[in-house]
């Protein structure tokens, strides 16, 4: 019983051995990622469309909750930037930003994202996110950066455009290009110069000027606090505000409130769709930083228990003020070489946080919001590779072809289609490429057992045995691919009187792969033409053996491809064939 509540618990596994000198890393970890989240949560909540306060809420309780039921000790959960752009495109339309229907919009989808992924955790479904490939992620997540980014430009250039794909926002920026407010363009202009400097050279500066590497690092990770400050003083000494620039203004000072999420029914069917499509990628999210991170220190997670961790975030968000929320790349890898060893980091974390609630909120009220539209371009420009379409354009054109449409529609028709067609290709790719699968013909290479293409290698081949490495499993995706392959193959008035099967990479054959097995053995004995099978592997034996199939073969079944070679190989050359020596392809 207590191993099992282990098994859901984490925190009463990696609690019991928590030591002095792992207080000591995670409070120091917590600290560089509290000074780095208190801009980000603010930047972050109006990205969604939310007062600034919900960015912070949702970074309170949400962290305790994952460091409790979650399986990473490096990942920092709380608000990103492609769920917050999620987030006001999914309830942008149903209520007014700054109305009490639009914050009851966002707390009812974190409670429906977090509902669902406890629900899969439970069902242990995490297998179901190895369905989305990473090429359509990478371009989904480039694609939402760009849209981010470019979303920013408004703030940084003092207008108020509006738009949710690409050529709206630039549509309306240029639109409203005579409204531009110079004095918001200095601000934002120098504060995400400022930025980019210190996050490209900032750290070689300090060590060159002779700094401890540890402080280097907490005045990098410092800088966008830097830029807060700079920008929120000088608005206030030279009233600034006064010549049109938008400030974030009063901040709640207080701890995150007690909220209810909305349980209307036509809220929760509106907004159903949005929240599996912010698990989805949320989740893939994490899992993808969680594993990454784990695997720098030999540690492994545990996706499904991962999805409870993310999915009790989640409903913790939704009753504490906050929104969706997963684990977050940059604040990880932060957490992570901050020197964090448990999820009690976190924990710190929100304990730093909620102090911030309190005592600092009062500080931010003259913060220019072009500075926080600054750090969150800043921040989401790394998120941008466009150099997967060559590298997929270099290996593969399938994966090009998806990765190519899921950024045009992600940029052309919003993120919602964006990440839905990217599901809907990630599914479709799979099915291509199983419905596709690698048969090879083969042929002894001379002097040894082994078996070759004779496309690609120098080979022994008999005009009258054909033999067929097939490289996947077969299924009802794929099964009438081979009948079609094999029929093409043994044509009429050709030399061919065995079909060699080599089943050795062949790990299941369903029951719609059987009866074209069936069927092929029956066309074939109509042509005179036998069929055998080769290395077939016990698990599929045994299923094949449990129908009528192998007493309704024409043929043989050999353990080996060298038996069957020696075997039917012989007996043609014995019946006037010959071998010859296939070089195709050399």
């Amino acid at each position: 019983m207590i191993e099992r509540l282990r098994q859901y618990v984490p925190v009463l596994d990696w609690g019991r051995t928590y030591t002095r000198g792992a207080f000591s890393n995670d409070l120091i970890a917590a600290l560089i990622v509290t000074i780095m989240l208190i801009p980000q949560s603010l930047a972050y909540a109006l990205l969604a469309g939310l007062p600034p306060e919900a960015g912070i809420y949702a970074s309170i309780v949400p962290i305790v909750l994952y460091s409790i039921f979650g399986t990473s000790r490096a990942l920092a959960v709380g608000p990103v930037a492609v769920v917050s752009l999620l987030t006001a495109t999914a309830i942008g339309q149903m209520a007014e930003q700054g109305s009490a229907g639009y914050a009851v919009a966002a707390l009812t989808l974190a409670f429906l994202s977090g509902g669902l992924l406890v629900l899969m955790g439970v069902l242990r479904l995490g297998f179901l996110a190895n369905f989305l490939s990473h090429p359509v992620i990478a371009g989904f997540i480039t694609a939402s950066g760009i849209l981010i980014a470019t979303s920013q430009v408004k703030h940084i250039l003092g207008v108020s455009a509006h738009g949710h794909t690409l050529p709206e926002m630039l549509g309306s920026i240029f639109q409203h290009l005579p409204e531009v407010n110079w004095v918001t363009v200095a601000i934002g202009t120098l504060a995400t110069g400022f930025l980019f400097w210190v996050r490209k050279n900032l750290r070689p500066f300090l060590n060159r000027l002779g700094v401890p590497p540890v402080l280097a690092d907490i005045l990098t990770k410092a800088g966008p606090v830097a830029a807060v400050v700079a920008t929120t003083v000088a608005v206030w000494r030279l009233d600034l505000a006064a010549e049109g620039v938008q400030i974030v203004g009063r901040v709640p000072q207080s701890l995150p409130p007690l909220t209810l999420p909305g349980f209307s029914p036509d809220l929760i069917r509106a907004l159903a769709i949005p929240a599996i499509l912010i698990s989805i990628i949320g989740f893939v999210e994490s899992v993808s930083v969680a594993q990454t991170l784990a695997a720098k220190k030999r540690q492994r997670i545990d996706p499904d228990q991962e999805l409870i961790g993310l999915g009790a975030a989640n409903l913790g968000a939704a009753f504490t003020g906050g929104y969706p929320v997963t684990g977050g790349f940059a604040r990880s890898v932060v957490n992570f070489d901050a020197g964090a060893e448990t999820p009690a980091a976190g924990a710190f974390t929100a304990i730093g946080l909620a102090i911030a609630a309190v005592a600092l909120t009062p500080l931010v009220f003259y913060l220019p919001r072009a500075t926080l539209a600054a750090t969150i371009i800043v921040a989401v420009l790394s998120l941008v590779d466009l150099s997967i379409l060559k590298k997929t354009w270099r290996y593969s054109r399938a994966d090009f072809t998806a990765v190519t449409a899921t950024i045009l529609l992600t940029l052309g028709l919003g993120v919602e289609v964006g990440v839905a067609s990217g599901v809907a290709l990630s599914v479709l790719l799979h099915l291509y490429k199983t419905s596709r699968p690698h048969v090879a013909e083969v042929g002894l290479v001379p002097g040894t057992q082994h078996f070759r293409n004779i496309l690609r290698h120098d080979v022994e081949t008999v005009p009258s045995l054909v033999t067929l490495r097939v490289d996947e499993s077969l299924c009802f995706v794929n099964a009438r691919f081979l009948e079609t392959l094999i029929q093409s193959r043994v044509t009429e008035g050709c030399t061919v009187r065995n079909v060699v099967l080599m089943f050795s990479a062949v790990n299941e054959v369903d029951f719609s792969a059987l009866e074209s097995l069936e069927a092929i053995n029956h066309r074939l004995i109509d042509m005179g033409v036998g069929l055998h099978l080769s290395e077939v592997k016990g698990p599929v034996m045994d299923r094949l053996n449990r129908t009528h199939f192998p007493d309704k073969l024409n043929g043989q079944v050999f353990l080996s491809q060298y038996d069957a070679w020696s075997s039917l190989a012989q007996s043609e050359t014995s019946a006037g064939g010959a071998t010859r020596l296939s070089s195709v392809g050399g």
